[in-house]
């Protein structure tokens, strides 16, 4: 990166202009503001420029060009939706609900990012989806105000609580920076010289801060521009099959949180998405022996007054977690096994349960013959969620013939569904090609779940 710098820094006046016109020609038309991207591009490596306020205007847009990358984020699939109720509901018909759907896009290099479309479903239980935007963009990101609780708690978790953690963490508030992290590390290197496995643990400590931070766009940005795109150590070859869910918390107020799985080319890990208006979103490590695997689905409110959650956790069974912390799973129990032909192999939940008169309704994901997957459904009680009453003996949804070539062949997959006016709106992948809406009235799908 130094290098690069040098370079720019020694081009003429005339060619760093003549360069970031050409620049400007090529790439305007593919960004709503161009002249943003450039200079955040340029805050991003301004730290390793001596003097930045020395630099013309023009000279700091072209360093930004230098490291700006485009990335065509559904360019290999597209897949895996999840569809949930907007925070606002302005403009719409009171017979209408406008919606918020989420998506796995995938690009070059397999890396998974989430995009998201908006839309409206009227009162017959017709979508409309809005038509998407001509350019899309990562936000901005910035390291959260970090918790030492929280902090101390993983670091446990991960066995790398030892003498130099404890000196860290004992020399911050309870509530710290980053800057003040990085200060506090500073002062623990040069007291303890290098000692042995210092290191590993000061790595840890930054993986760990990395892998939790915020992201903001522009709130008059359009939703089917903004794109959580991996940003942590955790998640560097994918943020995958975000569940997101509208939980609302005890006091009536309203919190979208969204499991998903981080994949860094070796290791899955369950992360959460947390965002109260789709326009700020933060990020954070979930924590516990049952965080783990795939498919962490959140119920929408608190039962009995702890959060409770469905999961895989051994990658085949459909299992239920309890924490009092929404970040933190200890509690786990068995809620289904695989027992049907079309679900041998493994089954999961395809989104956050939806609460009925009857119970909750959990729309499944099973596996078969050749690995086609298929969606069914299952019914939980309302008051005991371990409790199952009820399950379809034969799938909901299976691929359709024009649905099983693809990326992925064979599978139609949803990460959550809705239900309103009483019925129940399920989007789905199919073969990573693309999304497709179903809709079934709910009383028709309870009334076949024995």
């Amino acid at each position: 990166m130094e290098r690069i710098l040098s370079r720019i820094f020694a081009m003429p006046a005339p060619v760093v202009a003549s360069t970031l016109a050409v620049t400007h020609q090529r790439f305007s038309s593919r960004h709503a503001d161009l002249t943003a991207v450039l200079e955040r591009s340029f805050d991003a490596v301004a730290h390793l420029v001596a003097r930045p306020g020395d630099l013309s205007s023009e000279r700091r847009r072209l360093i930004g060009a230098y490291f700006s990358h485009e990335y065509s984020i559904d360019a290999a699939a597209l897949c895996n939706p999840s569809m949930v109720e907007a925070p606002d509901q302005d403009g719409v018909a009171p017979d209408e609900l406008h919606f918020i759907m989420s998506l796995r896009a995938i690009g070059e290099g397999h890396v998974s990012s989430i995009e998201f479309r908006s839309g409206v479903v009227d009162a017959e239980g017709r979508v409309t989806v809005d038509e998407a935007g001509p350019f899309a963009a990562t936000g901005r990101r910035r390291a959260p105000l970090y918790e030492n609780r929280m902090f101390h708690k993983k670091l446990v978790e991960l066995r790398s609580f030892n003498e130099t953690a404890e000196r860290v963490l004992a020399a911050l508030p309870s509530h710290f920076t980053m800057d003040r992290l990085e200060a506090v590390i500073h002062e623990v290197e040069q007291a303890l010289g290098g000692a042995q496995g210092a290191a590993q643990t000061i790595r840890t400590i930054h993986w760990l801060a990395s892998s939790n931070y915020e992201t903001t766009f522009d709130d008059d940005s359009s939703l089917s521009g903004r794109v959580l795109f991996p940003a942590g150590p955790t998640e560097s070859q994918g943020m995958e099959d975000a569940r997101f869910v509208r939980f609302t918390h005890d006091d009536d107020a309203v919190t979208y949180f969204a499991p998903y799985t981080a994949f860094d080319g070796y290791n899955i890990l369950p992360q959460l998405i947390e965002t109260p208006d789709f326009v700020s979103f933060r990020i954070a490590t979930l924590n516990g022996p049952c965080a783990a695997n795939k498919g962490i689905a959140l119920f929408p409110r608190k039962i009995d007054g702890r959060f409770v959650a469905l999961a895989r956790l051994d990658n085949e069974n459909n299992h239920l977690i309890r924490s009092d912390n929404v970040r933190f799973w200890h509690e786990s129990e068995t809620l289904r096994t695989p027992e049907a032909p079309w679900e041998l192999t493994q089954i999961g939940n395809s989104g956050s349960p939806l609460e009925t008169e009857a119970g909750w309704l959990v729309i499944t994901h099973g596996v078969g013959p050749f690995r086609e997957y298929a969606l069914g459904a299952t019914l939980l009680d309302l008051d005991d969620p371990a409790r199952v009453i009820g399950r379809l003996r034969d799938p909901l949804l299976v691929p359709a013939a024009d649905e099983r070539d693809g990326y992925v062949p064979n599978v139609v997959y949803s990460c959550g569904s809705m239900i309103f006016r009483g019925r129940l709106i399920l989007p789905y992948g199919f073969s990573d090609v693309g999304a497709r809406i179903a809709s079934v009235r709910v009383e028709d799908l309870l009334a076949e779940l024995g």
